[in-house]
């Protein structure tokens, strides 16, 4: 069997891509996988994972000038007809796109060329490329069932978003124990991506006043680019004796680690973040990202707040004074922690890539 993904950009595309090829790879032995992608950041991600990788010249829309969207525009004739070529020399059974604006040529073509194709939506909000492209395709497979009413599609199936294997292995017993953390103290964790997120630091460093005074442990993912100076000013702005319940880091390989421990997460409303939130069941404070396309992320934690799973501070609105009063109030109520645990548990999928694949190849 032969298959075509394609979906770039970001992360949030190419690993979920990225757990499709290895599950259906582990499912038919003589599965042939050509990975179509951009020259971002998935053409040194993919090659690396061990997928035969392929570039066409697209790039997204640059929505900030009429001549800059033109420009982007007058691609993607071309990048349709470098995707047909693509598809006619390999052949696929099928193709399926994750998202980004290298899948929606990539698909198009697909459906004109290929014997079947689907799309993955992973936002509560579908992104412009796949509202047109799932009138098209055979299926729409969905993380959350909200952006349904958003769509529409010859069939839609609502999937839910893959996430890593290593999210379902792990305790909150055990990662504590691991990562040198006390048991009977309350956790906190606050990330932002492998770059980090500004506003979430900033409000960080400014609640550091309170909250190193009060019974809790921290783990703080900065993202690589501002650890050390953010590092630096926390050694001068905590005392001595709280330095003990802090973990200040830039990256984690193994988050999933931190935030099995922690019983409350500050963090973005990233679609992959989110279905991470629910398989561990962690109630969380959601920052965001105001520069989304579309604003997608504010829709994602608007969904989840609407079922009472997180509660959410805009972008703008945050600073530490703000930060402490969010984790204060969500501290002094455990019932409704627990609570938000149980409503997050609940949208969690744990068999999305196992019906997702059965989908492509059923």
């Amino acid at each position: 069997m032969r298959a075509i993904i394609t979906g770039g950009g970001t992360g949030g595309h190419i690993y979920p891509a990225l757990a499709i090829a290895d599950e259906l790879r582990r499912r038919i032995a003589d599965m042939d996988i050509l990975y179509v992608g951009s020259r971002g950041m998935e053409s040194r991600i993919v090659p690396e994972a061990g997928y035969d990788f392929i570039t066409i010249d697209v790039s997204g829309i640059d929505r900030s000038s009429m001549l800059k969207a033109g420009q982007s525009l007058i691609k993607f004739p071309y990048s349709f007809f470098q995707a047909k070529d693509i598809i006619k020399d390999f052949n696929p059974d099928f193709i399926v796109g994750t998202g980004g604006y290298v899948s929606f040529p990539v698909v198009l073509a697909g459906t004109y060329f290929a014997p079947k194709t689907f799309i993955h939506e992973q936002n509560a909000y579908p992104g412009l490329a796949n509202r047109h492209l799932a009138k098209r395709v055979d299926c729409t497979m969905l993380t959350f069932a909200e952006a349904e009413k958003y769509l529409e599609a010859k069939r839609i199936k609502i999937t839910g978003l893959p996430i890593r294997q290593e999210f379902f292995h792990v305790s909150p017993q055990a990662a504590r124990q691991s990562l040198g953390l006390k048991e009977n103290l309350f956790t906190l964790i606050a990330f932002g991506g492998s770059r980090g997120a500004a506003t979430i630091n900033r409000a960080m460093l400014d609640a550091l006043d309170q909250l190193q005074d009060q019974q809790i442990q921290l783990i703080w993912i900065t993202g690589s680019d501002n650890y050390e100076e953010i590092n630096r000013q926390v050694q001068e702005r905590v005392k001595r004796e709280h330095t003990a319940t802090m973990r200040i880091l830039p990256y984690m390989n193994n988050i999933e680690q931190a935030m099995a421990a922690s019983h409350l997460a500050v963090c973005r409303a990233g679609a992959s973040t989110l279905a991470e939130l629910a398989v561990l069941g962690l109630p969380a404070i959601l920052v965001p990202y105001p520069y989304a396309a579309d604003n997608h992320q504010e829709k994602n934690a608007r969904a989840l707040m609407e079922k009472k799973a997180a509660t959410m501070v805009i972008d703008e609105f945050l600073d530490g004074d703000t930060l402490v009063k969010a984790i204060d109030a969500l501290r002094s109520e455990p019932n409704k922690l627990h609570d938000m645990r149980r409503q997050m548990l609940q949208e969690a999928k744990p068999q999305a890539l196992n019906d997702i694949v059965t989908e492509l190849i059923g």
